[in-house]
């Protein structure tokens, strides 16, 4: 492991001792310091948000070409806690803590308490249209693409020219991870799980589907609002993740 270079992955929050570590993994495009307003209304965990090349601090370096090099990266060059910690994903960031697990458990290393997914149904389930991939589309037609069927792009990233420029890279880079994506089909995770979305983002029933890969218990709660519904109500989001994670130090 080459501890190193890991700083470059992972910004750091408040430090609070005996707490559980809470890492977290931006949506599509997104950036690490998003997660980290949280931890001032969250005095029950640690975050250490996950930063991705092409964003950020790590703006000048290449994105990756798939999700097996972006797992592999984190695995070699990450040195997780070995206290109690947990992941937690939204959208895009939730099939990478997925995965990162997943990869965890292939390599016998600790894996987290639990894992809190958001905002992405279960990865059996194929939804994302490999036949018109968004990340061969030129530069402007990416970015409204992506903001006409999530959300989630500030107005004054879309109105500005000089904007859409520092963020089509990162973009384009998490699009090409998770189109060329391809689940495979192994045991279950023996780590509970729970799932966050929005009522008006996908079906419950694929929300409901995440029961597949887990050997442990599975958690659901919708909550009102679309795919970037954590930013139009956070309260109860956030207490809702404080409750998921209060058993995480007694695992």
């Amino acid at each position: 492991m080459n501890s190193a270079v890991s700083p470059r992955w992972l910004i750091a929050g408040e430090p609070r001792p005996g707490a559980p570590k809470l890492y977290c993994f931006a949506h599509g495009g997104g950036s690490a310091t998003e997660y980290l307003r949280w931890g001032r209304d969250m005095p029950g965990a640690e975050f250490q948000a996950v930063q991705l090349p092409g964003r950020g601090s790590r703006f000048s370096e290449p994105g990756f070409a798939s999700m097996e090099a972006l797992v592999a990266a984190f695995l070699d060059e990450v040195p997780l806690s070995p206290a109690p910690f947990a992941f937690f994903g939204h959208s895009l960031g939730s099939l990478i803590a997925y995965e990162v697990t997943r990869a965890l458990r292939d390599a016998g290393r600790p894996l987290p308490a639990r894992l809190v997914l958001s905002g992405y149904p279960a990865p059996h389930l194929r939804h994302v249209r490999v036949d018109d991939p968004l990340h061969h589309l030129p530069d402007d037609e990416l970015i409204d693409r992506v903001a006409k069927i999530h959300g989630g792009i500030p107005q004054e990233v879309l109105d500005s020219p000089e904007l859409r420029e520092l963020v089509v890279g990162a973009l384009r880079d998490d699009y090409r991870v998770l189109e060329t994506y391809a689940w495979r089909e192994t045991e279950p995770l023996p780590v509970p799980i729970t799932v966050f979305g929005g009522s008006a983002d996908h079906p419950r029933d694929q929300m409901d589907a995440w029961q597949q890969h887990t050997t442990a218990d599975l958690t659901v709660r919708q909550f009102p609002g679309g795919h970037f519904y954590l930013r139009e109500e956070p309260a109860p989001v956030l207490r809702a993740l404080a409750a998921a994670l209060r058993d995480v130090g007694a695992r």
